[in-house]
C-alpha cells in the first residue's frame, strides 16, 4: 500500500517559514509513524529531522504532533491514523520552540521541571530498615502513576493555558510537584513551602481544566488530576489568597448558604476588597442585572436547603478529624 505522507518542514537556515511537504511511501501492515519517518530520511529524503531513541514508547523521545494530536510516534499505527483521518500528517510538537523539522527545543521544558525541585529536599529522619532506609508502605502514600511519567512533552504541547501564557508551570512539572508532596519522607515545612511557591501567577491557579493533559498523556498519569490535588492541598494549609482560591471558598460558602450559585455575588467572593478589580467587575454586574442574571435577595430559599447544610457540615467534620494534629511550640521544644 502507498501513501502520501504529509510533514510540517522547518528549517532556521533558510529563513523561510514552515511548510507542509507530501511524501509518497510505500507502507506495511503494522508500520508506525515512526517506522515510515525513518524510512523516508533513509530512502526518501536524508535532510528530514527527527528525534527518537528506545523505539518502546520508553524515553518520550519521539513526541510528535500527528493529525492535530500530541502522540508517541514510534506507538502510532499508521494504518489506524489514515482510517481515522483519511491522512497521515506529522509536524513538531506544538507551543514549543522549534529547532528544525520534527525537532523542538525542550530547554523551556526542561527549565519548569527543575522549578518546582522534583526531588527529595532532605533525608529524612525515620529509619526503618535492615540498612537504615526508609520503608514506605502503600498505606502511607499514593503517588497515583505520577511516577510513569517519561517527559515527552505532549502535556504541555496540549496545554491550552500554556498556548497563551509561556510562563505557565504546566501539566509535567505540577503534577511532579504533586508527587514530591505527597511523598511521606519529604518534611512538613519543606511541604508547605513547596505549597507557598506553586501560589504565584502561572502556578497552580492557572489551569483551566481543559483536560487536554489527560487525554494526549502516552502513560495515563492524568497530570489535571494532580493539579487538583495540589489545589486540595492548597485549601486545606489556608492558602487562600488567590483568585482561583477566593473562588472555590466563594462557591462553597455560597451553595452551603444558599443551595445555589449567585452569580451576582460570586464575583465579589472573587475579587474581595480590591477596589481596582470592583471598579473592572461593576460592568459586567450591571449587564447581569439586565439580562435576569442577577437573583432576587427577596428570593425564596430553595426547597431542601437543610439537607444540603447537613451535607457540607457532615463533611466539614470528617476533614477536621481526618486532619493531623500540630503540636504546640511549648509541647515541640519540650520534646
Amino acid at each position: 500500500m502507498r501513501l502520501t505522507f504529509r510533514l510540517l518542514r522547518f528549517n532556521p537556515e533558510t529563513g523561510d517559514r514552515a511548510s507542509w511537504q507530501d511524501v509518497r511511501l510505500d507502507i506495511h501492515r503494522g508500520m508506525t509513524v515512526l517506522e515510515a519517518l525513518i524510512r523516508i530520511k533513509n530512502e526518501v529524503d536524508g535532510t528530514l529531522s527527527l528525534r527518537y531513541s528506545c523505539r518502546s514508547a520508553i524515553c518520550g523521545s519521539c513526541a510528535m504532533d500527528i493529525n492535530g494530536s500530541e502522540k508517541l510516534a514510534c506507538r502510532t499505527s499508521v494504518r489506524q491514523e489514515f482510517e481515522r483521518h483519511g491522512q497521515v500528517a506529522v509536524g513538531p510538537l506544538r507551543n514549543m520552540p522549534v529547532i528544525k523539522d520534527l525537532v523542538v527545543d525542550m530547554s523551556p521544558f526542561w527549565n519548569k521541571i527543575r522549578s518546582v525541585a522534583p526531588w527529595l529536599s532532605s533525608k529524612s529522619a525515620v529509619a526503618s530498615g535492615p540498612s537504615g532506609q526508609m520503608i514506605i508502605f502503600p498505606s502511607q502514600a499514593q503517588f497515583h502513576n505520577v511516577d510513569a511519567c517519561i517527559m515527552c512533552g505532549a502535556c504541555v504541547a496540549a496545554c491550552t493555558t500554556h498556548e497563551v501564557s509561556r510562563g505557565f508551570l504546566g501539566p509535567a512539572a505540577l503534577a511532579k510537584a504533586e508527587r514530591f508532596l505527597a511523598d511521606p519522607r519529604e518534611p512538613l515545612h519543606v511541604k508547605r513551602f513547596r505549597i507557598e511557591q506553586l501560589q504565584d501567577t502561572d502556578g497552580i491557579w492557572d489551569c483551566t481544566r481543559c483536560n487536554f493533559c489527560v487525554q494526549v498523556c502516552p502513560k495515563d498519569v492524568k497530570p489535571m488530576e494532580a493539579i487538583i490535588r495540589l489545589r486540595r492541598a492548597s485549601l486545606q494549609q489556608g492558602a487562600t489568597e488567590t483568585g482561583g482560591a477566593r473562588h472555590i471558598v466563594g462557591f462553597r460558602q455560597l451553595i452551603e448558604r444558599d443551595g445555589r450559585l449567585n452569580e451576582a455575588l460570586m464575583p465579589l467572593k472573587v475579587v474581595g476588597f480590591d477596589i481596582n478589580r470592583l471598579v473592572q467587575v461593576g460592568p459586567l454586574g450591571l449587564r447581569m442585572l439586565v439580562r435576569g442574571k442577577v437573583p432576587s435577595p427577596f428570593g425564596h430559599a430553595i426547597p431542601g436547603i437543610e439537607q444540603v447544610r447537613a451535607i457540607f457540615r457532615t463533611v466539614g467534620q470528617r476533614q477536621r478529624v481526618s486532619q493531623p494534629t500540630r503540636p504546640s511550640p511549648r509541647a515541640a521544644s519540650a520534646t
